[in-house]
């Protein structure tokens, strides 16, 4: 069987896939979420001219020089405004945050002037206008001000309470499965026996899940039996689940079940087998509403596969560009030539004294030695027949 792009691969796994449907949250449930509809506000912010300082409201026009004497008519602190009228020769004691009295068009801080009693002295004049925050100055009722599909973060979040948005309308969160197979895995934590290894895969893509806005659904570790990967997959069908993660298991080796007993389950297989390097044996498809997608069992084949086909996955049913977030970087060490697949090395990434970006590659590449690629900084993308390179050469990357 040949080889299938990575491209093409990308571009079969995401070409059936349907944006989520839209949920609506309570404001403090949206921290992480993809906004699903635009949103405008219902007020104006200030709703009226304020104060900015704490000071003397007054008229610019009664500012005939440093030594004006005006009468204190009143005060006006934050959510009590001064009912009346500031009139030639008078002025009110203000605070920040509050209406600025009718007649009055300038705040006077209050560093700026002499109190004596029902009176104040002007020791430096403002200019006009000084410290008013005018109406509408940061937005005005109707303005649509947060648009999908953004990621809302608290500053998002802040500017949504002030246009006084108690709900948000958000993607649904895609709600992933993860199961790990094989009867070599046991979970961290406990104690392996003298033929296991601890299973790391699932907890760096659920993490990623995570990151990426959607749900993982731990489904455990499912030893090397059919009936009882069969239970498994069944699980993830009734959890209704949009995409079910397995992890191992995929390849051709006679204790590879995964792709047989998904198979019997009634997938519809799209590809496998990539020409990528680590994550070959990536397989995906389609079991019913739900996505399949077969990572390898390597952690580093596992994670970097996750890089490049969940996160896109999730990107698309979130309604978000698929963004694979290539840069370039100059070279710190030769590579050799590369063969048909394209190989994604793993390397430091550091900067050079002009600032620019620089890679310099692990020197052995092993599918599973997860040290090296917690260390990572950068994946070098290799195309599939690449030439020779000097150290010095632009190649482009995956910042991690």
């Amino acid at each position: 069987m040949s080889l299938m792009p990575v491209a093409d691969a990308l571009s079969k796994l995401l070409s059936d896939v349907a944006v989520l449907d839209t949920e609506t949250v309570p404001l403090a449930e949206a921290n992480g979420r993809f906004l699903a509809a635009p949103l405008a506000s219902t007020r104006t912010q200030p709703p009226f001219a304020a104060s900015a300082m704490d000071g003397y409201a007054l008229r610019h026009e009664d500012l005939k020089d440093s030594g004006t004497d005006l009468v204190v008519i009143g005060e006006a602190p934050a959510g009590h405004g001064f009912n009346g009228t500031v009139s030639a020769g008078e002025t009110v004691r203000i605070f920040t945050g509050a209406p600025l009295p009718e007649g009055a068009d300038t705040i006077l801080i209050q560093e700026n002037a002499e109190r004596d009693g029902d009176g104040i002295k002007v020791l430096e004049a403002p200019a006009r206008g000084a410290f008013v925050r005018p109406a509408g100055l940061d937005f005005s009722e109707g303005d649509v001000l947060l648009a999908p599909p953004l990621k809302l973060a608290y500053r998002h979040l802040a500017l949504a309470a002030a246009m006084n948005h108690a709900e948000i309308p958000v993607r649904r969160k895609p709600k992933v499965a993860i199961l790990a197979t094989g009867d070599e895995l046991v979970r961290p934590g406990t104690q392996p026996g003298p033929d296991q290894i601890i299973a790391s895969n699932h907890a760096g893509i659920a993490a990623m899940v995570e990151d990426c806005g959607g749900e993982p659904v731990d489904l455990g570790i499912s030893p090397d039996d059919p009936i009882a990967l069969a239970g498994h997959v069944r699980d993830a069908i009734t959890g209704k689940a949009d995409i079910l993660v397995t992890l191992g298991g995929a390849s051709v080796g006679d204790h590879d079940l995964v792709q047989d007993v998904l198979g019997q389950e009634g997938m519809d297989l799209a590809f496998w087998r990539i020409a990528m390097r680590p994550g070959k044996p990536l397989m995906a498809g389609r079991l019913g509403p739900t996505k399949v997608l077969g990572l390898p069992g390597n952690p580093v084949s596992s994670l970097v596969c996750g890089l490049l086909f969940l996160k896109p996955l999730i990107a698309t049913m979130l309604g978000r560009q698929v963004d694979d977030g290539a840069q370039s970087a100059v070279l710190a060490a030769p590579l050799p030539q590369n063969d048909r697949r394209q190989d994604y090395v793993r390397a430091i990434l550091s900067e050079d004294e002009n600032g620019q970006l620089q890679v310099t590659p692990f020197g052995r590449q092993d599918s599973s030695m997860l040290n090296l690629l917690a260390r990572s900084g950068a994946l070098i993308v290799r195309p599939p027949h690449a030439p020779a390179l000097e150290a010095g050469a632009s190649v482009p990357i995956l910042v991690l």
